[in-house]
């Protein structure tokens, strides 16, 4: 597979973005959260609101890098596209919409776990049970299954649901986070597919659950709300997406290139 060199003129910010995207792509492969050639994850190219960056369709998630990423506008036109794959139509129909509709998500991450799907498919949705879920009590969307997202008018339905939540939960299909940068959807997704797989063991348990109020649910949705602000609003630094990166730079160096 030939590197596509990106040309000089990139500026830094831009290829820093393409080189976070790609990460944020060998990370949901590596801990499993991929599936196949389909769900992405797309980033806004900075300076622009109407062109982002998506993963080639018929990429697996560990062979994206840096420079094969796919340039794409909001109205479905591959602007650059180094490996002439183009794009997964559904991915676009979800990712152009948030876009569209939400400056501050610069990033948009979609996945299809089988924990994530599975709690998708539980009416009560996700559950605040412990440390992990709580983070998400009153910042959780739902959107209703209307089936494979190639229709465009289900663009507008999806982001009234999603509102100005970051998170949202796709009944009976998977899951979404948005973030004011790459690290932030990716850390933000991690922390729901943890969730996820803890409340499937749990109920699989069958033990009796331990009550949380919901004053200590929206107590420590707040904490890390202000974890993430720390670092997205005040510039401080984002200590555990370095470490996720040089777990990278060992195991996967060439998703820079």
């Amino acid at each position: 597979m030939t590197a596509h060199v990106p040309p000089p003129a990139i500026k830094d910010e831009t290829q820093q973005t393409r080189i976070d995207l790609a990460a944020a792509y060998r990370l949901i492969h590596r801990l499993g959260l991929d599936d196949s050639i389909y769900t992405h994850i797309s980033v806004r190219l900075p300076g622009r609101h109407d062109r982002f960056l998506i993963n080639p369709y018929g990429l697996r998630f560990e062979e994206v890098t840096a420079s094969n990423l796919v340039t794409v506008d909001l109205d479905g036109n591959v602007v650059d596209d180094p490996m002439a794959l183009g794009i997964n139509p559904a991915g676009f129909t979800i990712h152009s919409a948030v876009h569209a509709a939400r400056t501050d998500a610069m990033c948009v991450l979609h996945t299809h776990t089988a924990a994530g799907v599975a709690v998708s498919c539980q009416k009560q949705g996700l559950l605040p049970l412990n440390q992990w879920s709580m983070q998400f009590t009153d910042r959780l969307a739902y959107h209703d299954y209307e089936g494979i997202a190639l229709d465009l008018d289900e663009r507008a339905r999806l982001v009234a649901d999603l509102g100005e939540k970051f998170v949202m939960v796709l009944r009976n299909h998977g899951m979404l986070t948005c973030g004011r940068s790459v690290a932030e959807a990716f850390k933000l997704m991690h922390n729901l597919e943890r969730s996820c797989r803890a409340q499937l063991a749990i109920q699989a348990a069958g033990a009796e659950i331990a009550p949380l109020s919901a004053a200590v649910a929206s107590k420590t949705a707040g904490q890390y709300a202000s974890f993430y602000d720390k670092i997205e609003l005040k510039g401080e630094p984002d200590t555990e997406w370095a470490a996720f990166k040089r777990m990278l730079e060992r195991t996967d160096p060439d998703f820079v290139n």
